[in-house]
């Protein structure tokens, strides 16, 4: 039952790995191919590295693969914020099929820190767009 388990494990992160590097090659824009890369190469190592622990159950082994899968979680996302953003700042061009671009006038062209001018949405607004 347990070879079960750890065969699934195995079968998924694999698959997650490979769809991340899939999403390399066919997402359109940075943006697209970063969101797909940290997400799902989280979730592949992530999976690999608990199956890992699992079959080797020896205290040092899984120790050291919970240890980097509470690193992974705590950093992946952050550091694909902090990349996209970067990004953002340098002017990387978005998809032309993007049709919203959320971070448009939120932050000063120069100094790089929120801006001034913000659209605030009322809650009349937002019943003006339902109707």
């Amino acid at each position: 039952m347990t070879n079960i388990i750890f065969i699934i494990l195995c079968i998924v992160g694999t698959l997650a790995t490979v769809f991340s590097a899939l999403g390399i090659l066919r997402m359109p824009d940075f943006y697209s191919r970063l969101s797909v890369t940290v997400k799902a190469s989280t979730l592949g190592t992530g999976l690999l590295l608990i199956c890992a622990a699992m079959y080797f159950a020896v205290p040092d082994v899984t120790n050291r693969a919970i240890a980097i899968v509470l690193f992974l979680i705590l950093t992946s996302p952050v550091a694909g914020h902090m990349i996209a953003r970067a990004a953002y700042m340098s002017k990387t061009k978005m998809w032309e099929g993007s049709k919203l671009d959320e971070m448009e006038g939120m932050y000063d062209e120069e100094s790089h820190l929120a801006s001034e001018k913000k659209e605030k949405i009322t809650p009349d607004d937002m019943g003006a767009e339902a109707k």
